[in-house]
């Protein structure tokens, strides 16, 4: 299994994103947070400045929609040809209409699951998904502990995955470190968000790095 690393401008420094954005260019991605103060209590960017994210970025743009009215607003991220638009599950009216539709317009088509909610209900559209985001926090903030209970789900995750021979990538998203990100990779997560871990530190291309290695020891026990 290989494991890719998403770094969180969530953790960036908003003044300076191009340069942000240049200093994880060994990412496999970057994870770019959109909330709306409706779906989760704080307010980050839109539209406007994903687009400019994605003409400078150096890494494919994985965008993690925390915003209501998934269904209307989703398909628009898809158009700025950002390479992964995630919606919530909690967020979506359709989400089997809104997957065909994210991956019609050219984009991977992902949805994400809040810490309490349960992943069984949705296993039978995994085939229409390309990534299954299980979130290892509450949504809306950046900074937060790990929450160990979410292990079992991404078990039952990578379980049904495994079982249905769909090529749905597993990624968590919350308070990934050097000391979680194993836990994380064991229990079969192969998609990997980190915020502070990767910007929090002088340099942020090394994190990516020893972060991707812990990742991929962790899969192969």
């Amino acid at each position: 299994m290989t494991c890719s690393i998403h770094p969180s401008i969530l953790s960036a420094d908003f003044v300076n994103l191009e340069a942000e954005l240049a200093r994880i260019s060994t990412a496999d991605a970057v994870h770019v947070d959109v909330m709306d103060n409706h779906f989760v209590p704080n307010l980050t960017l839109g539209l406007p400045v994903v687009q400019r994210l994605q003409a400078v970025s150096p890494v494919p743009l994985d965008a993690h929609l925390m915003i209501a009215d998934a269904d209307r607003w989703a398909p628009l991220y898809a158009d700025l040809g950002i390479a992964s638009v995630t919606f919530h599950a909690e967020a979506a009216t359709a989400p089997i209409k809104l997957a065909r539709e994210l991956r019609a317009r050219g984009s991977k088509a992902g949805m994400a699951l809040r810490p309490a909610t349960a992943v069984e209900p949705y296993l039978d559209m995994l085939a229409e998904l390309d990534m299954l985001l299980v979130m290892t926090v509450e949504p809306g903030f950046g900074g937060q502990s790990f929450l160990d209970v979410t292990l079992p789900k991404i078990r039952r995750a990578r379980a049904a995955v495994d079982g249905s021979g769909a090529k749905v990538a597993i990624q968590v998203d919350g308070g990934i470190s050097e000391a979680t990100i194993e836990r994380a990779a064991e229990a079969g997560a192969d998609v990997f968000v980190a915020g502070s871990a990767v910007y929090g530190v002088d340099d942020p291309g090394a994190a990516v790095e020893k972060l991707r290695g812990l990742a991929q020891a962790a899969a192969r026990r």
